[in-house]
């Protein structure tokens, strides 16, 4: 197995610990043990699909994360590979009979390679610029207003034609979203108050993405938690979950937004989430703290008392009526909610629940659309090739519209359904249009 070939910085191994992996919270060697290496994840692996290779899957990957701990082994350029193809949609986590906790084990691997296996200077600058503007909700506000005058005048085609030949360039165009220049002044309510007799009260997290250029999203959601007799308070801070960076091993950033996150939304005892992304880091915090004398029991109450908005709503009995809304809907389950938080009964329901709407079910619903946080930025080529199979499932519903509640999943999708003009919708803004009797 080519594992020894890293860089001579690492040449005792990290750290000095004579093996690939520091002393700081390394994958846990008795979750390695669990995996049995029957195959059951291969089928839904999407990177097995797209590179067809054993180290490219669930398995293969759980065999280099024991060879790390290996004396004399390091974290080499070939093992960064390997994990870096991983998307991280946890669909081996619900495929898996023995069930192998590789959720865990692949967060406790990526701040390993980042520590340890030193990326070249290009790749750094690139993945450093993308934490430094898309999870800063005011550094997306200023970029608005020009965003949305370079689609009003058809500046993006003239760029593609002339730097579409770099792979993170062309990414970067093809997903860039739709945005209107008021994206730049839009702003929630901090509290929106229930409508008719409050039965509740809930935090509302915005998200740092989201509320700007899905404020639209974020809208329709505090609608519809106010009509169902909430209270909502929506937090203008923290800028972030830490999600996307933990996510991508940059655990550093992630541990001190997540401990800014339990201390804002600490008097409130449910935080709502329409992000799947979102929702996952944030249920993960008590994992991701889980060695903090002082943050670990904040953490795992926190991660307790956060849920996904259709998993809030289906716990409660619904309140206001439904409207008609005569649409065939096909339902992408989005990764971090399907498979990372096992929620995928409750946004069905929801949709079979507002009358005329026909929700239909696409082919691989477990197969990754290639999205998976900044997976698609920085691993462009193999992302294009699962959006376009996820495209090409989704329309071959006959749907008239998508529904999907992750914004990274409706970029993706959008991106690769070509000439079908599908549009795409959040559970929570059929459902808004289902409670105020509206059309999309």
């Amino acid at each position: 197995m080519a594992t020894t070939t890293g860089t001579p910085s690492a040449a005792n191994g990290a750290a000095g610990t004579g093996t690939a992996w520091d002393a700081h919270r390394p994958p846990d060697l008795d979750l390695i043990a669990d995996c049995v290496h029957c195959g059951f994840c291969l089928p839904t692996c999407p990177s097995y699909a797209v590179f067809e290779e054993e180290m490219d899957s669930p398995r293969g990957r759980i065999v280099l994360m024991r060879v790390g701990h290996e004396e004399g082994e390091q974290a080499s350029p070939e093992m960064r590979t390997h994990f870096d193809r991983c998307l991280g949609c946890m669909a081996c986590v619900t495929a898996c009979p023995s069930g192998v906790q590789y959720d865990k084990l692949i967060l406790e691997t990526r701040p390993q390679i980042e520590r340890n296996a030193p990326r070249p200077r290009r790749e750094r600058l690139f993945r450093s610029a993308i934490f430094a503007l898309f999870t800063h909700p005011g550094r997306l506000r200023a970029m608005a207003p020009v965003l949305a005058l370079q689609q009003r005048l058809g500046v993006r085609e003239k760029l593609m034609s002339r730097l579409g030949r770099v792979p993170e360039v062309r990414a970067l165009l093809q997903l860039a979203p739709p945005v209107k220049a008021r994206a730049a002044i839009t702003r929630l309510p901090e509290v929106t108050p229930a409508r008719g007799p409050a039965r509740g009260r809930v935090a509302f997290m915005q998200g740092c993405i989201q509320r700007v250029f899905f404020g639209d999203v974020n809208a329709a959601t505090v609608r519809v938690l106010s009509a169902e007799g909430f209270d909502v308070h929506a937090p203008r801070e923290p800028r972030c979950c830490g999600s996307l960076q933990l996510h991508a091993g940059v655990e550093d950033e992630a541990r001190e937004l997540a401990k800014a996150m339990i201390s804002a939304y600490q008097e409130f005892e449910t935080v709502v989430v329409n992000v799947a992304g979102c929702g996952s880091g944030m249920k993960d915090y008590a994992h991701l703290l889980a060695d903090d004398p002082v943050w670990a029991e904040r953490a795992k109450a926190f991660s307790a008392k956060t849920r996904d908005v259709s998993e809030f709503l289906s716990e409660h009995d619904q309140r206001a009526p439904r409207h008609p809304l005569p649409l065939r809907v096909a339902y992408h389950d989005a990764c971090h909610l399907a498979h990372a938080q096992q929620v995928r009964r409750q946004p069905r329901d929801l949709l079979r629940a507002i009358p005329e709407l026909e929700l239909l079910e696409p082919a691989d619903w477990e197969i990754c659309c290639g999205s998976a946080g900044i997976y698609n930025l920085v691993q462009p080529d193999a992302a294009a090739k699962l959006g376009r199979r996820k495209a090409a499932n989704l329309a071959a519903t006959g749907a008239d519209a998508i529904a999907a509640a992750n914004p990274g999943c409706a970029l993706q999708i959008a991106a690769h359904l070509g000439d079908r003009r599908l549009p795409i919708f959040h559970p929570m803004t059929l459902l808004d249009h289902a409670i105020r009797g509206t059309r999309p």
